[in-house]
């Protein structure tokens, strides 16, 4: 199985799921299932069929199986927690899906927290619910809220106490300012595609200003996510590859990627 040669920290970049478009097939493995050939090129992927079901334990156990030893997995918290019960008493639902993506083990590095757009700041309900979080999973948590409420000095100061990652999105959705990290040792970025989301694709000069942004970042001791959204249309693997190999003797405009995007 490939071992990936990445430094601690990493740059964990890839993509909201594992498919391969037709045009980007050429940069994978022939053999092996989709996961197997899409690792064998990417160090990380963000799981968010999770979101909308659940999975079986042996399904989680068989994806980690096929992936070499440093490959990471985000897996996104399923909306029934999120959204339908809002965060509140929602401990016995966290011990199940941690029985099922536990089955992971290691190589589950990150759960991802998304809020929807009409569900503001609430304290005590997010406090309690990272504190559970982290007791059950033990792993990192990066948090993607859509109010601007989640943007408030009071929420920044929860999020830096709860040991919560705030997501740098793009586009941002309700957040009202420049991005205010939550977390000295770990970024996660989700890009969704701008102008239309979930399609567009980023050019080669915005890909290469988060490279590098995340590069700086990577070297200054933060473990980097960076998960291409843009998936509806194919984008996201042809963007995802881009990050990873870099320019690729494209010429650039060193003015557009002088200066990191957030």
């Amino acid at each position: 199985m490939t071992k990936h040669d990445f430094s601690t920290p990493r740059l964990l970049a890839g993509c909201a799921g594992w498919s391969l478009p037709k045009a980007s097939a050429g940069s994978f493995p022939e053999a092996g299932s989709h996961l197997e050939r899409y690792a064998a090129v990417f160090p990380a992927v963000e799981i968010n069929s999770s979101f909308y079901r659940p999975h079986r334990p042996a399904t989680y156990a068989k994806w980690a199986d096929c992936v070499p030893e440093d490959f990471r997995f985000a897996v996104k918290v399923p909306r029934a927690i999120t959204h339908d019960a809002r965060m509140e008493n929602v401990e016995e639902q966290l011990v199940q899906f941690a029985s099922e993506a536990g089955e992971l083990g290691e190589k589950l590095g990150c759960l991802l927290v998304q809020l929807p757009p009409k569900f503001g700041f609430v304290d005590e309900t997010a406090r309690e619910f990272f504190r559970q979080l982290h007791g059950i999973f033990g792993c990192s948590v990066a948090f993607e809220a859509r109010h601007p409420g989640w943007f408030s000095e009071a929420a920044t100061e929860l999020l830096l106490e709860s040991r919560v990652t705030r997501v740098i999105a793009d586009p941002a959705a309700g957040q009202p300012g420049p991005h205010v990290p939550t977390s000295s040792d770990a970024v996660y970025v989700r890009l969704h595609g701008t102008p239309r989301i979930y399609y567009s694709r980023y050019t080669p000069e915005y890909v290469e200003s988060v490279r590098r942004a995340l590069a700086q970042r990577a070297a200054a001791g933060s473990t980097c996510w960076c998960i291409f959204d843009n998936t509806a249309s194919g984008e996201a693997t042809a963007n995802a590859l881009e990050l990873v190999h870099g320019p690729a003797g494209l010429q650039l405009d060193e003015e557009a990627i002088r200066n990191p995007p957030w």
